[in-house]
């Protein structure tokens, strides 16, 4: 259904998304995830070309949307958004607001446009406020009218922008029922969303976002009970987390070591847990990693949810098991922590990670 190759979009200079590649098929729902100013909504408003990406290439059934030719607005019409604000005409009713873009934009007669219209309010459940201004209206039921809107053009692909930011809570759960009903018509939908528990339930896929680029994904099962990469996981498990990229050159011990007992202070770890940590860490750079690269990103962290801690060390380079080559080490080093793994990310780069127990 859609295709996204090598995207690019800037704002003022700043990179906000960064080669962004994916493939939708057609009936697929997927779930756009990650912390705030990571690209989700400008990667959904550049799908529809409200914005107008740097660089690269969308696809949607085949069709380039950015070569000069294509016909965007008959593309459009087949991918309806529904925005955080509600922007519904508020000198209309509801059952204008439904019909107009139909009437307008497909030429349907206006009886069947209104057929159509009261179907779907039924759907949402506001069939008894066709004739009611949007004003007249709580945020979630607005919301509702706004998803009747979009579906009353009939489109091919749904795309939801944070469709329950602007609500008050006690609104949201109206608004992602009707979009849980939504998915099992088979429609393809696009969600961004903060309702981690939504998205599990609803999704056959899951993006997650970071730093302008889907950073992993994976069925609802593998991102939010194994997902594979540091920040997928602290953003998952809520993982406290302290970053470091660097050469091994530049390789500040004491810096380091004085962040991690920060981030040891603030879970209170006790004095034999911080010990084991320094030995295994100290060991795991110094004989394990250093020897075989000469950069690494480095990750420690605290699981918020479980108090499990330990680090992460991801480098580039040919596949090969760094502890194969210390095997005295490597045996001190797991029988002082829970696990010491080295593995292959699915983005190619290499990683061993340690996890000691609460």
């Amino acid at each position: 259904m859609i295709e996204i190759r090598h995207l690019r979009k800037s704002f003022g200079g700043v990179s906000v998304l960064k080669d962004v590649n994916a493939v939708i098929g057609k009936g697929e729902i997927v779930s756009v995830i990650g912390p705030s100013g990571t690209g989700k909504s400008t990667l959904l408003r550049c799908l529809n070309l409200l914005e107008r990406p740097d660089g690269g290439e969308i696809l949607f059934q085949g069709v380039p949307l950015l070569d000069r030719h294509a016909d965007v607005p008959a593309i459009r019409r087949k991918m309806g958004m529904v925005f955080q604000h509600f922007n519904l005409f508020p000198h209309l009713t509801v059952l204008e607001n439904v019909t107009i873009g139909p009437r307008k934009l497909l030429n349907r007669p206006p009886a069947k446009a209104t057929e159509k219209a009261l179907e779907l309010l039924e759907m949402v459940g506001l069939e008894n406020k066709a004739y009611a201004l949007p004003g007249e209206l709580s945020g979630g039921q607005q919301q509702r009218i706004a998803i009747a809107r979009a579906l009353a053009m009939e489109p091919e692909v749904i795309l939801f922008d944070e469709p329950t930011s602007a609500l008050d809570p006690t609104m949201v759960d109206e608004v992602l029922s009707v979009i849980s009903e939504l998915a099992k018509t088979g429609m393809t939908m696009i969600i961004v969303t903060h309702e981690m528990r939504f998205a599990r339930n609803v999704s056959s896929r899951i993006f997650f976002m970071e730093e302008g680029r889907i950073y992993e994904e994976g069925t609802p099962e593998e991102i939010f009970e194994s997902p594979k990469r540091p920040r997928t996981i602290a953003f998952i498990k809520r993982v406290d987390m302290e970053y470091f990229r660097l050469p091994r050159e530049d390789f500040d011990e004491p810096h380091i070591r004085a962040r991690a007992r920060a981030l040891a202070d603030r879970h209170h770890l006790s004095e034999e847990q911080r010990a084991c940590f320094r030995d295994v860490f100290t060991c795991t750079l110094r004989d394990v990693v250093f020897p075989v690269t000469e950069k690494i990103d480095l990750y420690i962290g605290v699981s918020q949810t479980d108090g499990r801690f330990g680090f992460a060390v991801l480098w580039d380079g040919p596949f090969l098991d760094p502890f194969e080559r210390v095997p005295e080490t490597a045996g001190r080093i797991r029988a002082n922590c829970r696990s010491a793994v080295f593995s292959k990310t699915d983005d190619g780069r290499l990683e061993v990670r340690v996890v000691f127990d609460r």
